[in-house]
């Protein structure tokens, strides 16, 4: 009778997880961002390049220099609308939510703007200024985008590290967060 175990008498099995656990415990050790998903709502059969998810999103990262927002960009695709928040620094964490409204960070404050469904992107530790207190992404707050779902880009604060930008779409649909660590891009898609 053929043993299933190997000669030196260790199965394949073993073998096989001994790297395995030693691989989760460097990556654990390494500091591998949490992140936090609330709830799901995906399609049967999505294109490869449509979001599918509905879900928050929240990222944590702790005991870093905030990243500085330098520019914020938006375009559309054939089934979606894509969001790019160009950083410098370290890439930050980062909150992705479906909200009733707009407010202004700080004050609380409504921000006038009208649209079917409002997505909110917080990024922290982060700041939307220079040291001298002059902004570094442009004008606003509020930014004409009229793309396929998304309408306006909404600068809603840049307070006490913490930068938010609200997304003003027609309608509520999937979306996607994507970190582009090389280029140190955050890349946020809506579908259409």
């Amino acid at each position: 009778m053929r043993s299933s175990s190997p000669p030196g008498g260790r199965s394949s099995r073993f073998r096989l997880a001994v790297p395995l656990a030693c691989i989760a415990a460097v990556l654990t050790a390494c500091g591998v961002p949490t992140q936090t998903v609330v709830k799901e709502t995906t399609s049967a059969t999505p294109d490869s390049d449509t979001p599918t998810s509905t879900s928050e999103v929240d990222v944590q990262r702790d005991g870093i220099e905030p990243a500085v927002v330098t520019a914020v960009r938006y375009d559309a695709h054939d089934t979606y609308d894509r969001l790019v928040v160009d950083l410098a620094g370290d890439m930050p964490g980062y909150n992705v939510k479906w909200v009733d409204n707009l407010v202004q960070d700080g004050s609380g404050r409504p921000i006038d703007v009208r649209g079917g469904a409002y997505l909110q992107l917080t990024l922290f530790p982060a700041n939307a200024h220079d040291e001298d207190g002059r902004p570094t992404w442009g004008d606003g707050p509020i930014y004409p985008a009229k793309l396929g779902n998304l309408t306006n880009v909404v600068r809603t604060g840049d307070f006490e590290g913490r930068v938010g930008i609200g997304l003003v779409l027609a309608r509520q649909a999937a979306f996607q967060i994507e970190e582009q660590g090389s280029t140190n891009r955050l890349i946020l898609d809506v579908a259409h």
